[in-house]
């Protein structure tokens, strides 16, 4: 009998204290993300005022490949303006199908691109097209939502090219990134730009500097170039706030 209570206590114990656990999980998930439901093409998640979108899948290669793609954004002169050297390590996050990855590539020959991505079908087809190019300094690394899984003070540029609005836990992704950043490392954000409806690109895969900025502020990292130069897309420069 003594035996039997004894259990029974332990497992009212044990329930308690997951209870509370998953209670402090609940309230720290709330403390940063809200909830709405759902518009179109969004999650319902809301962060620092902003529905996150939902995410394009692998199967949308074809239209981050399209032949059109350097007349509509100027790929050409964003990738002239990167700030990189020929020793940089650059991570490039959420690399779809590797267009800049393998254009970035030449221009460090003595340093190192990450091509990262959640999603196992576009790890596999860069590690082909990777070894197919003969691109040596190209490492695929399989991230998550929450974390790039990149070496930490390793970092010397962290892109994400019309990528960040949908990071379904964008707080958590720019702490593990601000990790992953040398001293004087910067993560560049190409973004269409939401202040302009013209723009044919649906609204919550868009961002307007003001939101880029807000969100980035708060996570320690400060605007240091807002390039205009591209067609259609935002080009924001961003280092660490010490």
């Amino acid at each position: 009998m003594k035996s039997l209570k004894y259990q029974l206590f332990l497992l009212v114990t044990l329930t308690f204290i997951f209870s509370c656990q998953a209670q402090k999980s609940t309230k720290l998930e709330n403390s940063t993300y809200t909830y709405v439901t759902p518009t179109r093409d969004g999650t319902g998640k809301v962060y620092l005022g902003r529905e996150i979108s939902q995410v394009m899948g692998f199967q949308g290669k074809d239209w981050l490949e399209r032949a059109s793609r350097e007349r509509e954004e100027g790929i050409s002169i964003a990738l002239k303006n990167l700030p990189i050297t020929s020793e940089s390590v650059v991570a490039d996050i959420g690399a779809g199908s590797g267009y800049y990855t393998f254009r970035i590539a030449p221009k460090v020959p003595d340093g190192k691109v990450y091509a990262v991505e959640i999603q196992q079908d576009a790890i596999n087809y860069l590690n082909a097209r990777s070894k197919e190019l003969g691109l040596s300094n190209v490492s695929t690394v399989k991230g998550s939502e929450q974390n790039p899984n990149l070496p930490k003070n390793s970092i010397d540029l962290v892109i994400m090219v019309d990528v960040y609005h949908e990071l379904a836990y964008p707080k958590e992704m720019l702490a593990s990134i601000r990790e992953s950043l040398k001293p004087d490392g910067k993560i560049l954000l190409l973004e269409y730009r939401g202040e302009d409806p013209s723009i044919p690109i649906k609204p919550l895969h868009k961002m307007t500097v003001s939101q880029v900025e807000k969100e980035l502020n708060a996570n320690g990292f400060k605007l240091i170039q807002n390039g205009k130069f591209l067609k259609i897309q935002h080009f924001l420069v961003f280092g660490k706030d010490n």
